[in-house]
């Protein structure tokens, strides 16, 4: 029993992980729309593909794409600056997501550069230097790593690990399930006619 709930709890960690980190990034990039006077025509957030922010409107275009990675890991941190200001006992798992945040978007403009793919094609697009692209992912993907460094023991892993705590796995099923109910909603929608 426990191998499944550690098992349960890494497996829904890294899907809700994944999930909510889109969720995240398509938030940075939706509100730098609508603090730039942009309008989204097209929000596609579906747990079964790759997510994208598309727009009628967009008066300013290099803020727009920016804010989705850069919201994309300033919100986890600052979400995980307050459970450990509370002392929230599962902050390993906020910790974890924020880790994830840092290091896909780093990983997604500082690699994405090489074949001008997504936002990173985007933001070269509209002027933003290869070199800047390589900074961000020199900054992000570290301190991504930093994050999870230590981490293994909560999830079982490790020279020490510990107990996998249930509520804290299934807590991770019930997130992921509710991730990926909002994630269909959304999409659904903001579906293009």
């Amino acid at each position: 029993m426990k191998r499944q709930q550690q098992l349960l709890l890494i497996g829904s960690t890294l899907a809700f992980s994944w999930l909510a980190m889109q969720a995240v990034h398509e938030l940075g990039h939706v509100v730098g729309a609508m603090v730039s006077g942009g309008r989204v025509a097209e929000l596609l957030l579906h747990p079964a593909s790759i997510s994208y922010t598309r727009l009628a409107v967009n008066p300013h275009p290099l803020f727009v794409v920016w804010t989705g990675p850069v919201v994309g890991v300033l919100l986890p941190l600052m979400v995980l600056l307050i459970a450990r200001w509370i002392d929230w006992r599962a902050t390993y798992l906020i910790q974890f997501f924020a880790g994830f945040c840092l290091v896909a978007n780093g990983c997604y403009l500082a690699f994405g550069s090489f074949s001008r793919v997504g936002d990173a094609g985007d933001t070269m697009r509209h002027g933003t230097p290869m070199w800047l692209l390589w900074l961000f992912g020199l900054i992000t993907i570290p301190s991504g790593l930093w994050l999870w460094n230590g981490l293994g023991s909560h999830f079982g892993l490790g020279k020490n690990p510990a107990s996998v705590a249930p509520v804290h796995a299934y807590s991770m099923v019930g997130l992921l399930c509710l991730v990926a109910s909002a994630e269909l909603v959304v999409s659904w929608l903001t579906a293009a006619p």
